[in-house]
């Protein structure tokens, strides 16, 4: 399988290749913005490793404008690397559709472990037929990742906002604890509950009525989060 790494460390992402090699990836490298599209293009790669903060141009300038032209054309698993530890990237990061988000500094072996499961969970997705759900006035097809509800438009919503709806619709009627979500979406090891709540706020914004007030995403604090409760 191929993996790009796209980091203007150049000492890190050969670090981070050399590890790759090892687990039976093969590696590619790019050192910018520019270069992670144009190796995407050229390789198309199984999963793609970028840093939010690496040089580019105008209209494309970072690892945010990567993952968001990649994701006009291709479902590939991207994980978003970053020094930062800010709400504000994490919701961005998500939106853009990225699958994880490791805040450096990080092991090389740690991240080998994250590319695994998101290729996983990528694949489970692609081989799993399931039925579409319907739910009063919803309908939701999994396969299409399309949400619809009466009288509006339908939405699509990203890998992850699927995967999350339906794990949530799957267990209707019932309260799922938070640390189970995030294992189901995530993997075990992988998020945590500032990515979950973050996740659940982008969900509610695409298929509440009124998001403030949820009729279909509800929690319970300190417990978790169910779907038609």
């Amino acid at each position: 399988m191929k993996a790009l790494i796209v980091d203007d460390d150049r000492t890190l992402a050969d670090l981070l290749a050399f590890t790759l090699r090892r687990e039976g990836f093969e590696p590619l490298l790019a050192y910018d913005a520019p270069g992670a599209i144009k190796a995407f293009e050229n390789e198309a790669p199984d999963v793609i490793i970028v840093d939010v903060n690496m040089p580019g141009e105008p209209g494309l300038r970072n690892g945010f404008d990567v993952c968001r032209r990649i994701r006009k054309t291709s479902d590939v698993p991207i994980i978003l690397l970053t020094v930062r530890d800010d709400e504000d990237d994490i919701v961005q990061g998500l939106s853009l559709g990225a699958d994880d988000y490791v805040l450096k500094p990080f092991s090389p072996r740690q991240l080998v472990a994250r590319v695994q499961t998101v290729l996983r969970r990528a694949s489970a997705g692609r081989s799993q037929e399931l039925a579409s759900f319907e739910y009063q006035d919803v309908l939701f097809d999994p396969q299409r990742r399309q949400f619809t509800r009466t009288g509006q438009d339908s939405i699509t919503l990203t890998r992850l906002e699927a995967r999350l709806l339906q794990y949530l619709m799957l267990n209707a009627g019932q309260v799922l604890p938070a640390e189970h979500i995030i294992d189901h979406v995530w993997g075990q090891r992988s998020g945590n509950t500032e990515m979950l709540r973050q996740l659940i706020r982008r969900l509610r914004l695409k298929v509440e009525l009124t998001p403030e007030e949820p009729d279909l995403i509800t929690n319970l604090a300190g417990v978790g989060y169910g779907f038609g409760i």
